[in-house]
């Protein structure tokens, strides 16, 4: 038997293996509220312009909400021989309303439906997902708040660099993390046109309104070319790849907790909520959440990757391999929502060890540049040159096994005659981070203006800094100061 949706021209029904190819019901029935909505948009603008009568508007509204409550309440049953939601729901439709149902296609298509359903389901993606982005970003500024004064190395080609305070290496996330909602929210903003409307390809002969459905369904406007509006995915593949910058940057923090959690490292520790165990080696506390979120970027890229493949080569208009976007794209938008989600939770479960992360700071002469700038702003020595002495003095701590603030002021003067007992004020990680208060600086007093900036952004409300406290440096921190 032929479907009776579509199937007019054909005589008899499809084989099992091109209904197996051919169905999509299997993944785009998450589409059904946005589907439903869509065609209640539609029907009231055909009843609008007399296209429909009032009565069959009233009849598909009413039988749509009945659908959608089924749906949701779990009693509908779906058919993969009706292959999508769009005849699933208008098979559905014919049996509580009889005709009226068949008169809610007139002038549109599957493809201008599927379009418009796919955008609305995008744009509220994109609506949750920067909801999402925010929780983290408050969740990393309370914790940068908390450690404004936490002393931990900076690296650069992960060797020790300059020491920098944790809450300001937290709040580069929290920068990052703008942007990626930034890209999103660019995203939604060039999808919000209407493609309800455009047909087949070649929009429709019917007296329709398309700026009124494209108002019903929260767009700023129609699309301005039937063409461009049933076969182009560009909004899909812009949202993928903000997403896949977006899980970049939650897989780049994810690497550093697994780093910092190790055993060599052991700069924080997670709990028992976001680790597991290992089956033969009972002392182990693996960090598995971190690692799955610095694995999802694969999915996330590789679903940008392989629908732009599908695209490029794709004639215009609709062609059946574009119904390959939804799987890949459903499956990378949920993988960066639960990797935010973890991601949050592992930042408010973190408990740093202050302790560990100062005596790494101290480590490695990371106050060699603090020499290097006393030389240049006390004494007056071109930089070159001071760089030249300060790599003199380096060599001279490391011969004698010792950290740069274990010189006395003979060793130094040893080369350098000019230098003075002011210079031991530069060498502890304290007063290297304390001096670095230019704009966007490590200095605690920066990290709690930023952090009142971004709490001020983020929620609305007005924040002022958090005044300098006193911090021990001793065992693991709790989140707050000590």
């Amino acid at each position: 038997m032929s479907n009776k949706m579509w199937g007019g021209r054909f005589a008899t029904g499809p084989d099992a293996i091109m209904e197996e190819i051919n169905a999509s019901i299997g993944f785009d029935q998450r589409l059904f509220r946005q589907d439903i909505a869509g065609s209640i948009a539609h029907a009231t603008m055909l009843a609008d312009t007399g296209i429909l009568t009032h009565e069959d508007r009233d009849a598909i509204v009413a039988g749509l909400n009945e659908v959608l409550a089924e749906i949701e309440d779990g009693s509908f049953t779906f058919s993969r021989a009706l292959e999508d939601i769009h005849m699933n729901v208008e098979s559905r439709l014919r049996e509580k309303i009889g005709d009226a149902a068949g008169r809610l296609h007139t002038a549109r298509s599957r493809n201008d439906q599927v379009a418009t359903d796919f955008k609305l389901y995008v744009r509220d993606t994109i609506d949750t997902l920067v909801i999402q982005v925010t929780t983290l970003q408050l969740a990393l500024v309370e914790r940068a708040e908390a450690e404004a004064e936490t002393i931990m190395p900076g690296f650069t080609h992960l060797q020790s660099a300059q020491p920098v305070t944790f809450g300001h290496h937290l709040l580069a996330y929290v920068e990052m993390l703008a942007r990626d909602a930034g890209r999103l929210l660019d995203a939604r903003k060039r999808l919000n046109e209407s493609p309800l409307g455009s047909a087949a390809l070649a929009g429709t002969p019917y007296p329709i309104n398309r700026t009124m459905t494209a108002e019903k369904l929260g767009f700023d406007r129609p699309t301005a070319n039937s063409l461009d509006a049933v076969s182009d995915r560009d909004f899909i593949l812009e949202t993928l790849a903000a997403a896949s910058i977006c899980a970049m940057h939650l897989s780049r923090f994810a690497e550093e907790m697994v780093i910092w959690s190790s055993a060599q490292f052991g700069f924080v520790r997670l709990s028992d909520k976001f680790t597991t165990g290992s089956s033969i080696m009972p002392q182990k506390r693996n960090p598995d959440a971190a690692e799955l979120v610095r694995a999802k970027i694969g999915r996330i890229l590789g679903a940008l990757t392989s629908l732009l493949v599908v695209m490029k080569g794709l004639p215009l208009a609709y062609s059946k391999d574009m119904q390959e976007d939804k799987e890949v794209a459903f499956d990378a938008l949920d993988s960066l929502s639960l990797s935010l989600a973890a991601m949050t939770g592992m930042v408010g479960d973190m408990t740093a060890n202050r302790e560990r992360m100062r005596a790494s700071a101290s480590a490695g002469f990371s106050t060699a540049t603090d020499i290097a700038d006393w030389l240049v702003r006390e004494l007056n020595i071109p930089f070159r040159d001071a760089h030249h002495i300060t790599g003199q003095i380096v060599a001279l701590a490391e011969g004698k096994g010792c950290g740069l603030e274990g010189l006395t002021i003979e060793d130094f003067k040893t080369i350098d005659e000019r230098i003075d007992s002011r210079i031991h004020k530069v060498l502890t990680v304290e007063a290297s981070v304390a001096a670095r208060q230019s704009y966007g600086g490590t200095a605690p007093a920066n990290v709690l203006m930023q952090a009142a900036r971004w709490k001020t952004l983020l929620t609305g409300q007005s924040h002022e800094p958090k005044p300098l406290g006193k911090k021990k440096h001793g065992g693991h921190g709790d989140g707050g100061v000590e």
